[in-house]
């Protein structure tokens, strides 16, 4: 590699928007996202509530109930 043309690789606070932290590297000091792992349904296990629940709906709304 060259000297003196990458940039610093550092300590990285990463804030989410329920308010979940963590440590990682990257070149930016702070990092804010909407989503991370504690949050996100797909790692939550909530998406397959989601999906049966649309699916019941469905069935209610075409059957009556």
């Amino acid at each position: 590699m060259k000297q003196g043309i990458h940039p610093d690789y550092k300590q990285t606070t990463v804030t989410c928007g329920c308010g979940n932290t963590f440590q990682t590297g990257s070149v930016k000091e702070d990092l804010r996202v909407d989503v991370c792992s504690k949050c996100h349904p797909f790692f939550t296990g909530q998406q397959r509530a989601t999906q049966a629940r649309g699916r019941i709906e469905q069935f209610n709304k075409r059957y009556g109930k």
